[in-house]
């Protein structure tokens, strides 16, 4: 009979030192499967397949980033409102951003238009530090709270204009874009580093995605895909 209870005991600490299978990781993350449904379908599906970018998407909960009666729908193939006007990038455009930048773990980043928070919390788990400027009081506090809350802790957010760039942090490895200037903004390829590369969607009623690659010789651009994103406000 001790001998029963002591194996009885054995296997009860056993299974109490054995990491949780995918089950129990899903009841104590209900959104986890939602998320790697959103990386196979809409992602994965689409050509993207940089391991750190994925992994990064699968760490970050999106519905976090989005308003309550959005929740529902964080993980759908589309963008969402956020309040004031804005929206939170449709997830493979995350993705295809984020992976176009071929971010690495010294690079500073400057993000311009933080939005909820969403695209500088993926950032932040591929990059040294983010820097993120949204033009928008209520959005930039929001999401200021929201990013130390989560653990973010290399994400710093400033209130201000995005043309303006963040000029006493420059130099920056890569510069992030998620709103469409008609033009790519002349401060921000100031404060690009020589080797740096910019993503910014440039356009009014039509927009295309373009890549900015500043070198020793000179600024070369590179226009990929047409896109949809907000105006980007210039204003003092």
């Amino acid at each position: 009979m001790a001998a029963v209870a002591l194996f009885t005991l054995i296997l009860a600490l056993a299974m109490l030192a054995s990491p949780p299978d995918a089950a129990q990781r899903a009841e104590s993350d209900p959104t986890s499967t939602d998320r790697r449904r959103m990386i196979q379908d809409q992602i994965e599906a689409r050509g993207i397949s940089n391991r750190a970018v994925l992994d990064a998407m699968a760490r970050v909960p999106r519905h976090l980033f989005v308003p309550q009666p959005q929740r529902a729908s964080a993980y759908e193939d589309r963008p969402l409102p956020i309040g004031s006007g804005q929206t939170i990038s449709q997830p493979y455009i995350v993705a295809y951003m984020t992976e176009a930048l071929q971010i690495s773990r010294d690079h500073r980043v400057l993000e311009i238009g933080t939005g909820s928070g969403y695209q500088a919390a993926v950032l932040s788990l591929l990059a040294r530090e983010v820097y993120s400027i949204e033009i928008v009081p209520a959005l930039a506090e929001s999401a200021r709270r929201l990013l130390a809350a989560n653990g973010y802790s290399n994400v710093q957010v400033r209130t201000g204009n995005g043309y303006l760039g963040w000029p006493e942090r420059a130099p920056f490895a890569r510069i992030i874009v998620t709103a469409a200037p008609p033009e790519v903004p002349r401060a921000l390829i100031d404060q690009l580093e020589v080797g740096g590369m910019m993503l910014v969607p440039v356009g009014t009623l039509f927009q295309e995605m373009t890549i900015v690659r500043k070198t020793a010789s000179g600024v070369t651009e590179q226009r990929t895909i047409p896109v949809r994103f907000v105006p980007m406000v210039n204003k003092p």
